[in-house]
């Protein structure tokens, strides 16, 4: 009974581990490609790339076109998925998107990027009040560990004022507008989440590349009209005839998203929502991580702790993430 429970189990381990590194590598070179596009001067007027709906519209596209052609190789059985909970997920994910892009308008980025790191909290919470999911009570604990470990790794002891508060010294202001919009931002996750988990289901397992198409799909019909009510395809269709070498840029961009959202499917039909989220939010702290060691920079006490409890987060993960089946 060991012998075969280990023998089950071990392509699960292989697989998750082939998408951690696979989400790394891939959204490793995205963010390079993504900061060259958007941080390079171009022409005489040093002009900046800065169409974000464009950007994600065309992403969009390319793995709309990328999931159809590996499902028109593929069997497809018809899974029994409920097809109306793909627009709702989609407007919940580009909401999330959106609102956590919007924020960096009024605080800094390193502010982002410490609130988004407690993602698996909303997923796990709004997984267990819509989806219905129960874990065992050590995946509580690893979860917890993990977010806090990131967060007191990520902290910065310097303290910046918003960039642009509606409310600046409002003495019931007790969060600014910014930490507003990353809350909203947290919330359309945790509920992107918990719609990935209905769609999922526990009777059928759905195909990553049907819900990678219709979650791309959707988000395309969103975008196409947010891009023509705000007038951006204009300038972005301007803007690419003067400059129309960044098309190859654009390209590159697109194919490792491509990659990278195989991977993020494949780990949330596997592994579900709350697994893909650990992945994605540790990703960074691995990566500044890595950077530390291989330049010898300086650590502090606290940053210690937080690898620490990160380490030891994802260990218990590993032996209780599993969810607990309920009983019918």
């Amino acid at each position: 009974m060991s012998k075969s429970s280990n023998i089950s189990e071990s392509p699960s381990t292989k697989k998750l581990t082939m998408c951690f590194f696979g989400i790394f590598f891939s959204y490793f070179l995205f963010g390079i490609i993504q900061e060259w596009i958007t941080r390079t001067d171009y022409g005489d007027l040093k002009e900046r790339f800065t169409f974000t709906y464009c950007l994600v519209f065309f992403q969009c596209i390319a793995n709309s076109i990328f999931s159809k052609l590996i499902l028109s190789y593929e069997k497809q059985k018809n899974d029994g998925t409920n097809r109306l909970l793909y627009p709702v997920c989609a407007l919940t994910y580009l909401a999330a998107m959106l609102a956590s892009n919007e924020a960096l308008q009024h605080v800094s980025y390193p502010t982002q990027v410490l609130g988004k790191s407690i993602k698996p909290v909303p997923v796990m919470i709004f997984g267990i009040l819509i989806a219905h999911k129960r874990y065992h009570k050590a995946k509580y604990l690893a979860v917890l560990m993990i977010v806090l470990g990131i967060v007191l790794f990520m902290y910065k002891d310097k303290k910046s004022k918003p960039l642009d508060d509606p409310l600046p010294n409002h003495p019931f202001a007790l969060i600014g507008f910014g930490e507003l919009l990353l809350i909203v931002s947290l919330a359309m996750d945790g509920l992107t989440g918990a719609i990935q988990d209905k769609i999922n289901g526990s009777h059928h397992r759905t195909n990553p590349h049907t819900m990678m198409y219709f979650m791309n799909v959707w988000s395309c019909f969103y975008l196409f009209f947010t891009i023509i009510l705000t007038g951006e395809i204009f300038e972005f269709t301007i803007f690419m005839q003067k400059y129309p070498y960044v098309i190859v840029k654009l390209i590159l961009l697109s194919i490792l998203g491509c990659i990278g959202q195989h991977f993020i499917f494949t780990t949330i039909t596997n592994f579900g929502p709350l697994k893909c989220s650990i992945i994605t939010t540790t990703r960074k702290f691995f990566t500044i991580l890595g950077s530390v060691i291989i330049f010898n920079n300086p650590m502090s006490s606290r940053q210690w702790l937080g690898s620490v409890l990160v380490f030891i987060g994802l260990a218990l993960d590993s032996k209780y993430g599993k969810e607990i089946k309920q009983k019918n």
